[in-house]
């Protein structure tokens, strides 16, 4: 597949984490501009930097921000930090791509929005999957209108990742739990295809350290339509989703919000269309092919994931939060 070209915005990455080290390698595999990554240390910095071939490393994300040569920051701290590196991005006059989830509620949401529009700079949430080749093609089918009417939605996004109380995901502090992390990617896509529920119910189980390890969700819609999802921590699934339509569905093969295939089926099972990802990488370099072109054309409210989308989604999440009696300290 080719790729579009980049715009040719000098790009910083905001801390060093597994999820920067994915996107850096995305980013250098595609020929964008990485010039400069910061971190809450100058080893960690460094280190990174080299992996990379960064030109400029900082010890601080105030350096990084302070650069005038970087256009736009990648922010992948964890997400309890997200709303206030944001913010430092976006009052240097710097343009942000903001890790999902894009805060830890849509109150924080909202306020990273008003601040991009008041300063007339792009917040875009890096929902990666919404830009995959594959995605772009099942948005690209079900307006064609081949599914018929669209009655649902299912999906899963389970994984068995650790029951150490000290990683991420079993930390309370660190925003961690299933739904932010996880759920987060199925509850989008219900979004990306059946648009804003209108009713939401959810269950969850928790762990000894405070977070949820599964949550199920139900979601109905205006025109009778049902989405229902499964996230987990704790166990691994099939990973798959399904759009249902009337006159055919779309079954997405696991891992479905990576690079994968899918096929268009009838009732009767035959096969309408197959398609198989081509995309030897993890994919994260739409993302940023996206925010690029968006900057360039001065759309800054967004198209694939509009920003008033992301807050919306956070309002979903805070909703699902709220019934399954899910609070971070402080109460966020």
């Amino acid at each position: 597949m080719t790729e579009p070209r980049s715009a040719g915005l000098r790009w910083g990455i905001l801390a060093t984490g597994g999820i920067a080290h994915a996107f850096a390698r995305d980013l250098r595999a595609s020929g964008l501009d990485l010039i400069a990554v910061g971190s809450r240390s100058q080893a960690s910095a460094d280190a990174f930097a080299a992996e990379f071939d960064i030109p400029r490393a900082y010890g601080s994300y105030e350096q990084l921000v302070a650069d005038p040569d970087v256009d736009i920051v990648y922010v992948s701290t964890p997400h309890p930090a997200h709303v206030d590196n944001a913010t430092l991005a976006l009052e240097s006059g710097t343009h942000v791509l903001v890790e999902k989830p894009f805060t830890l509620n849509a109150a924080e949401a909202a306020g990273i929005r008003d601040l991009a529009a008041a300063k007339g700079l792009l917040a875009m949430e890096a929902m990666w999957t919404r830009y995959l080749p594959h995605m772009v093609r099942i948005r690209e089918i079900i307006a064609s209108g081949v599914l018929g009417d669209v009655r649902g939605v299912m999906a899963d996004h389970t994984q068995k990742i650790s029951d150490d109380p000290r990683h991420r995901l079993n930390a309370i502090e660190l925003g961690g739990g299933a739904l932010l992390d996880l759920g987060i990617y199925p509850v989008s896509f219900t979004w990306d295809v059946l648009g804003a529920p209108a009713t939401v119910q959810a269950s969850a189980r928790f762990t000894e350290t405070g977070v949820d390890a599964e949550v199920a969700t139900v979601f109905t819609y205006p025109g009778g339509q049902i989405a229902t999802t499964f996230s987990s921590s704790v166990a691994a699934g099939p990973n798959t989703a399904t759009v249902l339509g009337t006159e055919a569905r779309i079954d997405i093969d696991g891992v479905w919000y990576s690079p994968t295939s899918f096929r268009v089926v009838a009732p009767d099972g035959a096969v309408l269309e197959s398609y198989a990802s081509d995309v030897a990488s993890r994919g994260m370099q739409y993302q940023a092919f996206a925010a690029e072109r968006l900057v360039a054309e001065g759309d800054h409210g967004g198209d694939i994931l509009p920003i008033d989308q992301t807050v919306a989604i956070m309002g979903t999440l805070d909703e699902i939060r709220r019934q399954i009696g899910l609070v971070y300290p402080g109460g966020r």
